[in-house]
Formats: structure tokens, C-alpha cells, sequence
């Protein structure tokens, strides 16, 4: 039942991620200010959220769940412990679900650390990070999901990849995404910049500490 708390916790991000997109976005146009003041708590429980589905996911790693699809295609018992925590990301759906959890949190520091900005344009710049987070849930649920179950049980899983097994897949994908995936609060800054007919330069400046953490 455990692995299943994972698939609700990305479903129930998924509506929270449509939440920050929507009413935030409407509030903007309408100047409904409580619209608004959804975006900063929907990025948080989403947040909330995608680190429960990462931790059940790492859990059924480490506690060697081969009842999992890809628990057993990409681990086994003699794996090494440090091992079984970088195969949670060594396939497409973990790596995916990695993603999203790095974004997830970018949209959360956003949200805690962005309230010196125009409150219009902070909602919508939470609001295309939110469009944006609920397009890799939607991907992941629908064709790369890593919490189904593989009926029967394995006895034994597979293994994780030799070429997989050494430090530096441990430290690489999380910092390389950490990298990559910043740069998505850019692209809402111009995307947003844009929405609202911002024809300064403020928006360039309010977005370049953004810009400086991710590209470092």
C-alpha cells in the first residue's frame, strides 16, 4: 500500500500544480488579490508533496521492494546501500521524478524568497512555473510512472547498471538538475514579463539572482 501514497501524493500534486497555474493567472487579470495569495501556499503543498513521493519511492529502494516495476529493474539484495539511493534516479522514471522534485522546490523557494517583488507579477511568475510543473507530472504519470507494480513479485531484482555504479551518479544528477531545472524560473520571469506587457528592465533585474544561483 506504501508505493501507492507515492501515486496519490503525484496525483495530488498534479491538482495542486493546476491550482498554481489557474487562479493565480485569473486573479492577475482580475485583481482578485486572494486568487493571488494561492500561488505561494499551492507551491508549497505541492513541494510537500513531491518530496513524500520521492521519499516513498527512495524507501521501497532502499528497503529492496521488488513488488515495484522499477525497484526490481534496477536494483537487487547485494546492491551496495549507497547504490540503492542513486538508483532511485538511474532510469528515465526516477531521473524524471528527480526533475520534478528539484523544480518543485525552485517553485518553492520562489514563492518564500521573491515577496519584495510587485505582487502581480510574483502570482505570475509562480502561475507559468505551475503550468510548467503540471506538464512533467502529466508525463510522468501517463508514460514514465515509477510506482507501478509488477504482479507477481520479483524474488530477486535485476540489478543497476555497472556502468551506474559509482560515486559520481550519486553527486552528478542531482547537481546537473539542480542547474537545469533553474533556469525554468528565467523563463517564467520573461514568460510572465510578457504577459503583463512589461516593457522595463525591471523584470531582467528582479530575475538575474535567479539566473546567477542556477547557472552556478
Amino acid at each position: 500500500m506504501t508505493i501507492e501514497l507515492g501515486q496519490i501524493a503525484l496525483l495530488a500534486a498534479l491538482l495542486t500544480a493546476f491550482s498554481l497555474g489557474l487562479f493565480p493567472m485569473i486573479g492577475t487579470y482580475t485583481g482578485n488579490r486572494r486568487l493571488m495569495a494561492v500561488s505561494t501556499s499551492a507551491a508549497l503543498i505541492q513541494c510537500l508533496l513531491l518530496i513524500i513521493a520521492f521519499g516513498i519511492l527512495t524507501s521501497a529502494f532502499v528497503n529492496q521492494d521488488f513488488s515495484v516495476e522499477y525497484v526490481a529493474r534496477n536494483s537487487n539484495s547485494l546492491l551496495p546501500m549507497m547504490y540503492r539511493y542513486s538508483a532511485v534516479w538511474s532510469a528515465h522514471e526516477g531521473s524524471l521524478l528527480l526533475w520534478e522534485l528539484i523544480l518543485c522546490l525552485w517553485i518553492a523557494a520562489v514563492a518564500l524568497f521573491s515577496k519584495r517583488l510587485p505582487e502581480v507579477f510574483r502570482a505570475r511568475v509562480l502561475a507559468v512555473l505551475g503550468w510548467v510543473s503540471m506538464g512533467f507530472l502529466l508525463f510522468i504519470l501517463f508514460t514514465s510512472n515509477p510506482f507501478g507494480r509488477l504482479i507477481p513479485s520479483a524474488a530477486e531484482g535485476l540489478d543497476l547498471n555497472p556502468l551506474l555504479q559509482d560515486f559520481g551518479l550519486i553527486v552528478h544528477p542531482p547537481l546537473l538538475y539542480m542547474g537545469y531545472v533553474g533556469f525554468s524560473v528565467a523563463f517564467a520571469f520573461a514568460v510572465a514579463a510578457l504577459l503583463g506587457g512589461e516593457i522595463s528592465r525591471d523584470w531582467v533585474r528582479w530575475s538575474r539572482p535567479w539566473t546567477l544561483v542556477a547557472w552556478s
